[in-house]
């Protein structure tokens, strides 16, 4: 059986100048009316919560370090306040495409900020309803590589997704998660994956979470019963994870793999096999 991780747990943003490690910044749920201006190395976010204008102010940080065990990743100095923050610009943005994207800038130093927003803790096996939340992200170079393939296992029983997630060229992954693959370090990842039009309902919906492995990045899932859960199989699927460090969040969607095609299966199973994660299970 595929090892699959519980949803990560929220984490409330302390209104402190102190870094933070993790992902892509969370820089507050359920805003509304967002902005976002750059001013020198620091970006401005204004947002509406509870009825009133707030906003948060971030910097120092960029990019991602790779895995390193004992060195902290990198992680964002904030400080947050009520009102209108004064100053800065948002220069029109030029990087890549992103998915869940709110707001982007291009900063005097050629750099890029992005805010998306997304519901990241949606709850396993059906779950539609969950608070969005407001990331931040600041990154120079190319964003998080996310590589999914679709296969079949138990012998073309169930549909299975499997891949791996790097950035510049190496796996991301932790060194340390709780029994149910909740990341306890800066590094580790998990990947959500919602399920099209399955037994959950129509639409989308979430079906899991599950971590990424060391040292590839590697990953994999089946679309079979999880306990009294039915299979998540739908006609489409869908992954998401935060980037390693403060880089964006990236998405993959596809059609689901259809009918089972052994002689596919077969080179499927080669290529999973050559990712060299043991926790994985090959057809």
């Amino acid at each position: 059986m595929k090892r699959t991780g519980a949803l990560i747990a929220a984490c409330a943003a302390a209104l402190a100048a102190a870094p933070l490690a993790g992902a892509s910044f969370l820089v507050a749920r359920s805003a509304s009316h967002v902005t976002l201006r750059i001013r020198g190395t620091h970006a401005l976010v204004g947002y509406r919560s509870g009825g009133r204008l707030r906003h948060a102010e971030l910097w120092g940080a960029i990019d991602a370090r790779a895995p390193r065990g004992g060195v902290p990743q990198v992680a964002f100095r904030r400080v947050y306040g009520v009102g209108p923050a004064r100053g800065g610009a948002c220069r029109p943005y030029d990087g890549p495409s992103l998915p869940l994207l709110v707001a982007a800038c291009t900063g005097p130093d050629g750099s890029f900020w992005a805010l998306q927003s997304w519901q990241r803790l949606l709850p396993n096996y059906g779950g539609t309803h969950a608070p969005f939340e407001l990331h931040l992200s600041h990154w120079r170079g190319a964003l998080p590589r996310l590589q999914v393939w679709e296969d079949w296992v138990y012998g073309g029983r169930f549909q299975h997704l499997f891949g791996r997630l790097t950035y510049g060229g190496r796996g991301v992954h932790g060194f340390h998660s709780s029994s149910r693959g909740n990341p306890l370090d800066g590094y580790g990842r998990n990947l959500y994956i919602d399920t099209l039009d399955s037994r959950y309902g129509p639409g989308w919906h979430r079906d899991n979470g599950f971590l990424a492995h060391g040292p590839g990045g590697t990953f994999c899932y089946g679309l079979y019963p999880h306990g009294r859960h039915p299979s998540g199989r739908g006609s489409a699927y869908r992954l998401t994870v935060s980037g390693p460090g403060v880089t964006p969040i990236v998405r993959w969607t596809a059609p689901a793999p259809g009918r089972f095609d052994r002689r596919l299966d077969a080179r499927l199973n080669s290529l999973e096999r050559s990712l060299g994660d043991p926790k994985c299970r090959h057809g």
